[in-house]
């Protein structure tokens, strides 16, 4: 079992930053790869960025050159740094960890995004 914790949510104007956080806690030795995705009214979730165990990372095309993926292992704890924020960044930012050798999914609760025009 594994849980996870979002922060750093808010609203923001267009052009600004955020850094979400996500909280591990539990069987995180477990953990294969942790994953932000975001969901927007009406939308699909979809991922913005990951980065696994070993350290590799990916991202969405649409946030490339402006968020970053980053984890603190002493703290199990991940974080996306979010620069020049959009309008259509605007969404509810899931963490998901995909854990154990069935890459089972756990979700966070989401944090909301807001950037404003």
């Amino acid at each position: 079992q594994v849980q996870l914790v979002e922060s750093g949510g808010g609203l923001v104007q267009a052009g600004g930053s955020l850094r979400l956080s996500c909280a591990a806690s539990g069987s995180t030795f477990s953990i294969n790869a942790i994953g932000w995705y975001h969901q927007a009214p009406g939308k699909q979730r979809e991922l913005v960025a990951a980065i696994s165990s070993g350290g590799s990372t990916n991202y969405a095309d649409s946030v490339k050159g402006r968020f970053t993926i980053s984890r603190d292992n002493a703290k199990n704890t991940v974080y996306l740094q979010m620069n020049s924020l959009k309008p259509e960044d605007t969404a509810v930012y899931y963490c998901n960890a995909r854990v154990g050798w069935r890459n089972k999914d756990y979700w966070g609760q989401g944090t909301q995004v807001t950037v404003s025009s």
